[in-house]
C-alpha cells in the first residue's frame, strides 16, 4: 500500500470540488495539520479534536476524503459506551490526487433571472424613451 504524504493529501484537497479556490500553500498547511493528528495511525479518536478541527474534518468528510466510524462497548456497570473515530479514505485521496481537479457541479435549478432579457436592466429601455 502506498504511503500517504502531505503532498498527496494537499493535491487531493486542492482537486476536490469544494476546495478548488485554495492555493498550494493553503492546502499544504491544511494537509500537514490533518496528518499531524494521525501520525502513523490509520484512525484517530474524535475526543482529541477541538471544535474548529472537528469542523474541518466534517468538511473533508463532506468532500469524500474522510469518514467516521464508531464502536460500541459495554462498560463493567452494564452501560453502553460509544467511541467515535475519524479515518482518512486513502483510496479516494490517491484517486483525487491522480485525477486532477473535479468540476464544480452546475446549478440544478434554473434561476428566475435566466428568463429576464439582458436589456431589461439598462436605462435604454422603453421607460427611458417616455421620460424625454
Amino acid at each position: 500500500m502506498e504511503v500517504l504524504t502531505a503532498d498527496s493529501l494537499s493535491t487531493a484537497i486542492r482537486n476536490s470540488a469544494g476546495y478548488l479556490h485554495l492555493s498550494v500553500d493553503e492546502s499544504g498547511y491544511l494537509a500537514e495539520h490533518i496528518l499531524n493528528f494521525f501520525g502513523y495511525s490509520d484512525r484517530i479518536i474524535d475526543n482529541v479534536l477541538h471544535p474548529e478541527d472537528r469542523d474541518t474534518f466534517y468538511m473533508l468528510e463532506d468532500s469524500g476524503l474522510m469518514e467516521t466510524e464508531r464502536e460500541e462497548t459495554t462498560l463493567y456497570d452494564g452501560r453502553e459506551w460509544r467511541i467515535h473515530y475519524w479515518l482518512l479514505r486513502h483510496p479516494e485521496i490517491f484517486n483525487r490526487r491522480d485525477s486532477g481537479p473535479q468540476a464544480v457541479p452546475e446549478e440544478v435549478e434554473p434561476s428566475v433571472y435566466d428568463e429576464i432579457p439582458a436589456d431589461f436592466w439598462s436605462r435604454e429601455g422603453p421607460e427611458a424613451e417616455d421620460e424625454e
